[in-house]
């Protein structure tokens, strides 16, 4: 199950309580202005900054990837 737009419309970052957008893969959410990424385990967004996944400004990534 991907979470919903009414869920996606209301989140926001909790570094700079900026706008979110789900990844291409639906595993993610993104912060383009922190360049965060917030990965979704088990359909629940992990929206902890320490978990946050730092994005690389020369490497866009839409999906998560192990390993």
């Amino acid at each position: 199950m991907a979470i919903s737009q009414d869920l996606l419309d209301i989140l926001a970052c909790p570094k700079c309580k900026g706008d979110l957008r789900l990844t291409d893969g639906k595993d993610g959410l993104i912060c383009d202005a922190c360049r965060l990424l917030y990965p979704i385990k088990d359909n629940i967004p992990v929206m902890l900054v320490d978990e946050a996944i730092h994005l690389n400004k020369d490497l866009e990534t839409d999906t998560l990837q192990d390993g």
